[in-house]
């Protein structure tokens, strides 16, 4: 079969949790990838030409947004509302001529609304059933929660990676509030990490920070850090989430900044230190789940970004086993 897989551009964590789907089906199949910015950079690092000749990129920009500066996100989602229609509208017509020209087969969408054909059979993945609302706006909860449905019907079915219980769930109320639609199934949790075997634990540093999501919050968040371990007596990493094509690596003090690590090298890192430092984003949860690791760490959700507050709490209550 030919397969398209097309993570959104919000940050770096629909590409990471599309890792494993990419290495289950590239075994039998042939991948085409499209997205675009640091998650196209990240996957093409992930998957090299010349060990997966089968794995070919595409590029297709998602509808970007840019986070307020503030603790106020839902006006900067608001804003940025008229572009993210436009986006889904141009991204479904581009969808329809890419699939006749490639024969496309199968198309797995990681929250790219408009990335599904009635020609081929489609896919979307969430976790985020409901979006959850500031306390002023929660009467917004379930209009929005159907017009979510109303995307999620276009597809053949939508794939929640998360665990249908939800006493073991990672997601809480994010997937299991509302009533789920026919074609919808809970896959269990997608990690990168899931892939690696035997990891050696690397404890050069005592805390790593994880840096992910849309700037510029992504800045602020590393400008937060920076401050507050430069005069620990730790030895901290900062693992930046930039993928390029050379690994940049600065040192200060008793800090450590690096763009981007193998998921070998991050993985042996995170295992090893005694901290781990990130935003409270889902795929960020699901990687550190996989790797027994969520005991160890400290979330700081993006200011006023209500989902990653929403996981914060809940994952708090989770590890002091009040849920």
């Amino acid at each position: 079969m030919k397969i398209l897989i097309c993570p959104l551009n919000w940050g770096l964590g629909h590409a990471t949790r599309c890792v494993p789907i990419i290495y289950s089906l590239a075994k039998e199949n042939e991948i085409i990838i499209i997205s675009d910015g640091f998650p196209l950079n990240f996957l093409k690092n992930e998957f090299p030409k010349e060990k997966f000749p089968q794995i070919s990129f595409d590029i297709f920009a998602s509808y970007s947004i840019s986070y307020s500066k503030g603790k106020f996100q839902v006006g900067a989602m608001i804003y940025s509302l008229p572009k993210i229609i436009f986006g889904i509208i141009k991204e479904h017509l581009w969808l329809q001529n890419y699939v006749r020209q490639h024969q496309i087969d199968k198309i797995i969408s990681d929250n790219r609304f408009g990335m599904w054909s009635k020609r081929t059979f489609s896919v979307y993945i969430t976790h985020q059933l409901m979006v959850k609302m500031p306390p002023k706006l929660q009467f917004l909860e379930k209009p929005i929660w159907r017009l979510h449905r109303w995307f999620i019907k276009h597809y053949d079915e939508c794939w929640i990676p998360d665990f249908e219980d939800k006493d073991n769930a990672l997601s809480g109320d994010l997937s299991h509030k509302y009533p789920l639609l026919a074609n919808t199934k809970f896959i269990g949790t997608l990690s990168r990490f899931q892939i690696l075997k035997n990891i050696e634990p690397d404890n050069s540093f005592s805390t790593v920070c994880i840096l992910s999501g849309v700037e510029p919050q992504r800045s602020i968040f590393e400008n937060f850090l920076l401050d507050k371990f430069k005069n620990s007596m730790e030895k901290i990493l900062i693992i930046e989430g930039k993928p390029q094509s050379e690994i940049k690596k600065i040192r200060t003090g008793n800090i450590t900044i690096i763009s981007h690590l193998s998921t070998e090298k991050i993985a042996a890192y995170l295992v090893g230190c005694q901290k781990i430092i990130c935003r409270s984003g889902y795929s960020s949860i699901m990687d550190l789940a996989a790797l027994n690791c969520l005991h160890k760490a400290e979330f700081y959700p993006t200011s006023g970004q209500t989902e990653q507050e929403y996981l914060a709490e809940y994952l708090n209550f989770r590890l002091n086993g009040q849920i």
